[in-house]
């Protein structure tokens, strides 16, 4: 991983993009770990922590929309033609045991889907953790658990669990190939921000994802 950028170095997340993906990786671990290790056995007050936390995330994923909606950056993470000749591509290249011949824009369709799939599952789990909230006391106001029926809390509950479990699922993916050899540079931007020009020109097409020269 290379120590300090040179002075052609290449921006790929800015300083704000970077503390949201990090505290919502903090938020979620500490959402996941309250979630399920008391099952396994832990007892703490772990209630509290819970959905204190979630509302953290909740903040934190409302600046994330109101960031990327003011900056009009939605279509860095769209799906398009050219990601699905991309996806034929490495399908081929697989196949063929070579390398792909195209280069993504800024972000690899694999990039773009697991962005994707985090952010049904969060949605999710945000959605039907501040239902659930109704079914605990707070500062702000007293549990209601009659607010629905039992047939729509089993569906909330439901939904809740599903999303926790692909949480973790997608969790450890996304920290495995993180830490792989030819990741650590992505890495590193979510780190420090930036990529080498060298970088740049290897693995992105400069007529897909544009920066300052």
């Amino acid at each position: 991983m290379a120590s300090r950028p040179d002075s052609g170095a290449v921006v790929r997340h800015a300083l704000p993009d970077r503390l949201f993906h990090w505290l919502s990786a903090a938020c979620v671990v500490v959402l996941l770990a309250t979630a399920f290790l008391p099952i396994l056995g832990v007892q703490f007050g772990w209630v509290t922590a819970h959905w204190v936390t979630r509302l953290v995330l909740a903040a934190a994923v409302v600046f994330h929309v109101v960031r990327v909606t003011v900056r009009f950056s939605f279509g860095q993470m769209w799906l398009g033609r050219a990601d699905v000749a991309d996806a034929l591509d490495v399908v081929r290249a697989a196949v063929a045991n070579r390398l792909p011949a195209r280069r993504p824009g800024k972000y690899s369709v694999a990039q773009k889907l697991i962005h994707h799939a985090f952010a049904v599952a969060v949605l999710t789990t945000l959605v039907t953790g501040g239902l659930m909230l109704a079914r605990i006391d707070t500062p702000w106001w007293q549990r209601n658990p009659y607010l629905l029926g039992d047939g729509t809390w089993g569906v909330v509950y439901v939904l809740h669990g599903l999303a926790a479990l692909l949480l973790i699922t997608m969790v450890m993916m996304h920290v495995y190939f993180a830490l792989r050899p030819e990741k650590l540079k992505f890495t590193r931007a979510m780190i420090r921000g930036w990529i080498t020009r060298q970088e740049f020109a290897e693995h992105h097409d400069p007529k897909r994802w544009q920066v300052d020269r």
